[in-house]
């Protein structure tokens, strides 16, 4: 088996003398049987997505949100999101531009499942990524592969996929290969890879500023403060200049996570500090995180890199922000599975045997670890039956979803939204003050709004100026025709 030197005992004085030199000294790692594992898994992941999509089981309203932005990418409009509100445009709630890169696929396929496709892809490819980095450092297919499926199958991954397309899905595969360059000593192709994450989400210019930390503490000093430099202006640009000038408000609304608490009373900074520790879902998170490496991933210096994520996780006041759930972890796998990878590099050398002894079992522990708790993530439905049936309740969806006429606009919550952007001009319930759309669409248990009883009640409530009667309704949907 090959080792790998530590990256401070080769490291010339100079960055440009290392570059990005060929592998020399590293086991080679064919991609072929990384390209046929990530395949399966990108086929699971787009599988689940499809069955969720199809089922009518979105959770949430971001996929709808960003159907309507990489359609006017694609459609060359400014990415109006309804949404959000009439007329808002995306660009002034977060700073996703790199999303304008799927457009040329809506130009072959111009659907929601062409999002989730493209975020499937992306996630298979991170693994290819990561496995392959642990057989190049490691000197092992065996613990390659391993890791490439731990990490496929990864906690963060599986909640980012039930939680439909997120910005996030191109931070992942970047992350993936800034931290392989980190740990292959290519310091030119950290920063390359590193640097578009500031187009992915504003929150993303502190992340490029731990990559620099991570130079600087590897010897790249002058490299990694410029980097660090750099990853912080741009943090800085995005939420105090860029996104205030886009947003109605003149500002960056996302403050509000942190100044305010559960019932919007103001708090101090000082206060979220002191409160950021409190609550068992933050810790249990950590736990996870961490112990998916079997902790080993506490040794590596790439841990830097998860800092400024957990920091705004802990410190929000939104409990969506503190848990397992949603997507917020996603970006944390690459990195926590490569600094396991680096650990294992370093232990190899300790002058501890029971050190060494642990780092010889570490991926298999990380493996195992990966799959017992895999037996009860969302990717697990795909082995129940029932999870493909074509229920009553998927076909009244269907039915309300055909009652609202192509080109028409409506009002409706979570479930029927991602399936009626495609062709209609579409808004939040209740969030479409100063329009009354042609039609509302309800579904009466969605559940992110309160069970509706009345749904020509609502309407009246909603826009008291016009009037809405029932068109059509299928169990419990409801679709409304303005008068």
């Amino acid at each position: 088996m090959l080792d790998v030197q530590s990256s401070s005992a080769a490291e010339p004085s100079a960055p440009e003398a290392v570059g990005d030199a060929p592998d020399g000294g590293l086991a080679p790692a064919p991609a072929l049987p990384y390209a046929i594992v990530a395949t399966v898994l990108g086929a699971l992941y787009f599988l689940y997505s499809w069955v969720q999509y199809t089922r009518f089981r979105t959770p949430s309203w971001d996929l709808g949100i960003f159907e309507q932005s990489v359609r006017a990418y694609a459609e060359l409009r400014a990415p109006i999101v309804d949404i959000k509100g009439p007329g808002f445009l995306i660009l002034g709630d977060h700073f996703s531009p790199v999303t304008a890169l799927l457009a040329p696929l809506y130009w072959v396929w111009s659907s929601p499942l062409a999002l989730l496709l493209a975020q499937a892809a992306l996630f298979a490819a991170s693994a290819v990524v990561v496995g392959r980095t642990a057989q190049q450092v490691l000197g092992s297919r065996a613990a390659g592969i391993s890791l490439t499926v731990a990490y496929g199958l990864s906690w963060g991954l599986q909640e980012a996929v039930k939680s439909d397309f997120h910005e996030i899905a191109f931070a992942v595969p970047l992350l993936a290969l800034a931290c392989r360059a980190l740990l292959l000593g290519r310091w030119n192709a950290a920063v390359g890879w590193s640097v578009p994450l500031v187009l992915v989400k504003e929150d993303m210019g502190l992340t490029v500023a731990m990559v620099g930390a991570v130079l600087f503490v590897k010897g790249q000093k002058r490299l990694g403060a410029a980097l660090a430099g750099f990853g912080t202006a741009f943090f800085a640009l995005t939420v105090l200049v860029l996104i205030p000038a886009a947003s109605r408000v003149g500002q960056y609304d996302y403050w509000a996570k942190i100044e305010k608490g559960g019932d919007g009373a103001q708090v101090s900074f000082l206060d979220s500090v002191l409160g950021a520790f409190q609550h068992g879902e933050k810790w249990e998170m950590l736990l996870f995180l961490v112990g998916v490496t079997g902790f080993l991933c506490l040794r590596s210096p790439l841990m830097l890199l998860v800092l400024p994520t957990l920091a705004w996780r802990f410190l929000s006041h939104d409990p969506n922000h503190w848990g397992m759930f949603w997507h917020y972890s996603a970006i944390l796998m690459p990195v926590v599975f490569l600094a396991l990878v680096d650990a294992v590099r370093e232990v190899r050398t300790s002058p501890r045997p029971w050190l060494v002894a642990y780092g010889k079992v570490a991926v298999p522990v990380a493996t195992a670890v990966a799959l017992l708790h895999a037996l009860d993530m969302p990717l697990r439905e795909l082995t129940r039956p029932e999870t493909y049936r074509t229920d009553a309740r998927t076909l009244d969806a269907r039915r309300a979803v055909a009652a609202v006429p192509e080109g028409s606009s409506v009002e409706t919550n979570v479930t029927l939204m991602a399936h009626l952007t495609g062709d209609h001009t579409v808004y939040w319930v209740g969030g479409a003050q100063g329009v009354n759309p042609d039609y509302l669409a309800f579904d009466l248990n969605s559940g992110w709004s309160q069970p509706v009883a009345d749904p020509v009640g609502l309407a009246a409530q909603l826009h008291p100026e016009a009037r809405y009667a029932v068109a059509e309704q299928a169990g419990q949907f409801v679709v409304l025709k303005r008068q």
